[in-house]
């Protein structure tokens, strides 16, 4: 192993047997245990994760199964495809939409794990690297830390190192990565890649971009969900910074985010993997600027990932009610209206404000996809 990535890497093999130690005597593991394997004691749990003695046992033994947990509690049902365009001798770095703090990339893993791919590192924000059974948790399921905050210098340095770590993971490690397409989920249902994140994956080789990117063998993915995760959060958040105004987290807010996307009901999912993204669309844009380079790419992977979006009955409703039209009655019925309307209701009786705006932007964020796709 590399030592520079120490800080960021996710754990070994050889780190596995004390972190799953450390699990076990958490003093959280009940509730943790009772949502994965309800028909276990907690000491059956526990001589499970002292067995495990690789990454791989964690992941099949504890990850896979929380999966299948939350699939069968909140999911109607989960759905994928692409998987035809991937070459299992490959290493890809897979970029993904951004809805839900977990259960984007956690869902992703399930599905290449049902499909004979192994499962990939997955980005995981060092804000939320706390306390240590997160960490361990996070680091025993391959995931790496971004790094979040500093000031420029330190902004610079960590967003160099994580450019070669991804790099060296793809090209040397033979593993693959998962990462979303920006900081931070999307509150308002506009899907868009950050450029920044581009202009990071190219840190690693400044003299020939399009060679950078090509090396990362890049598969955008579209997750959508029917009934949106977190979304009286975001209606919230998205309320309090009109204006400008700079929202300020309540503690503990992204474990609430993380708890209500998992438990949340969210109807039908669907994941869909793009083809990886070819050289020689990369080199259209070679002789661009840097930065104009960097916004080229951002909107191929956005098209990409609009392209892929499923839309589904909410979205439809969302639209129609948001703009006063019926362009899209034939893709719903009155009773998914009526449920729709009903859920709308619920949220905005949560939060304190002007019920118009707030009714404009919880509509928006099921509508917005819509514009996107069409």
């Amino acid at each position: 192993m590399n030592l520079d990535f120490d800080a960021i890497r996710p754990y070994t093999d050889d780190e596995i047997p004390a972190a799953m130690s450390r699990i076990a005597e958490n003093e959280n593991l009940p509730h943790i245990a009772q949502f994965i394997f309800p028909e276990k004691k907690i000491s059956e749990v526990k001589e499970m994760l002292l067995s495990y003695k690789t990454i791989f046992d964690f992941q099949i033994g504890m990850m896979h199964e929380f999966n299948k947990q939350v699939i069968k509690r909140s999911i109607k049902q989960f759905t994928y495809k692409g998987f035809e365009n991937l070459d299992p001798l490959k290493n890809y770095l897979f970029v993904s939409n951004h809805r839900d703090i977990v259960l984007d990339s956690s869902l992703l893993q399930s599905a290449l794990h049902m499909e004979g791919f192994r499962t990939t590192e997955i980005t995981f924000g060092s804000n939320l690297m706390n306390p240590q059974l997160v960490v361990d948790i996070g680091r025993s399921n391959k995931m790496f830390k971004v790094e979040r905050g500093g000031n420029a210098r330190e902004f610079y340095e960590s967003s160099l190192c994580l450019s070669r770590y991804i790099h060296y993971t793809i090209t040397q490690k033979n593993e693959s990565v998962w990462i979303a397409q920006r900081n931070g989920r999307t509150k308002d249902g506009n899907d868009a890649t950050d450029q920044g994140i581009i202009k990071m994956f190219c840190m690693n080789n400044k003299q020939n971009f399009s060679h950078s990117l090509a090396e990362l063998n890049i598969v955008p993915i579209a997750i959508s969900y029917q009934w949106e995760p977190c979304d009286l959060f975001k209606t919230r958040e998205l309320y309090l910074s009109l204006g400008g105004t700079k929202y300020v987290k309540q503690k503990n807010e992204d474990l609430t985010s993380i708890l209500t996307g998992i438990s949340q009901q969210k109807g039908n999912v669907h994941l869909s993997l793009c083809k990886p993204i070819e050289k020689e669309e990369y080199s259209v844009f070679a002789n661009e600027t840097p930065n104009k380079f960097f916004h080229r790419i951002a909107q191929l992977i956005d098209q990409k990932i609009f392209d892929a979006y499923k839309l589904w009955d909410t979205n439809y409703i969302a639209y129609d009610i948001k703009f006063g039209v019926q362009k899209y009655t034939a893709c719903y019925n009155h009773e998914e209206k009526e449920k729709f309307l009903i859920r709308c209701e619920d949220v905005l009786s949560k939060i304190d404000g002007d019920r118009d705006v707030l009714r404009d932007i919880f509509l928006g964020i099921y509508a917005n996809p819509v514009g996107k796709k069409v």
